[in-house]
């Protein structure tokens, strides 16, 4: 009978395996999904106030009804516009923030911006002022020259906005042509 205090100490030492302990597992869950949660409803509220912000940008134009004849055409997607000359500064206004398919159509009176699923938008000719291939705009960086940027004025504001054809060949292009009408125009304007 001396194994009975042995078998005694034996079992006192011996521990059943830890049961999991759900409720705390649950409420770790539940708290990092509020978490997440607040984080997007964060950047929901700053992407508004950046909007109200720049609630001061008078609405968008639409195309004229007669806009002329297509030099060129172009599709592809449009990635945003920013504050000129500032590439992280995104337009949110007026739906200028969201990228989005793109149909671009120039002709003599300017620049039409068809976005399905987001507002279209036409730049006058007058209002056109540059246009140079980029890397990147708004948060979107792509190799040197893939993007296509037209800097443009609307309500006494510059504007910057990037566009990416199908065909990145057709850029070059539609650089040229674009700094050439307003050229033309800058020395029309400068002539009277």
């Amino acid at each position: 009978m001396t194994s009975l205090p042995h078998l005694t100490y034996v079992a006192a030492e011996q521990k059943s395996a830890e049961v999991t302990d759900w409720a705390a597992r649950v409420g770790w869950l539940v708290g990092l999904a509020l978490f997440v949660a607040l984080i997007y409803w964060l950047m929901r509220e700053g992407w508004k106030w950046r909007g109200t912000l720049q609630g001061d940008l008078p609405e968008l134009l639409v195309a004229p009804d007669e806009p002329g004849e297509a030099k060129l055409t172009m599709s592809g997607r449009y990635h945003g516009s920013t504050t000129a000359g500032q590439w992280l500064d995104r337009i949110v206004a007026h739906g200028l923030g969201t990228r989005s398919r793109v149909e671009l159509t120039l002709t003599d009176a300017g620049l039409d911006v068809v976005r399905p699923g987001a507002a279209d938008f036409y730049v006058p000719l007058e209002a056109l002022r540059e246009a140079r291939l980029d890397k990147g705009i708004a948060g979107k960086v792509l190799s040197e020259g893939g993007l296509l940027v037209v800097t443009w004025e609307h309500g006494g504001k510059l504007l910057d906005s990037g566009f990416r054809s199908d065909r990145a060949a057709e850029h070059n292009e539609w650089v040229r042509t674009l700094n050439q009408m307003i050229n033309k125009t800058t020395e029309t304007e400068g002539a009277r």
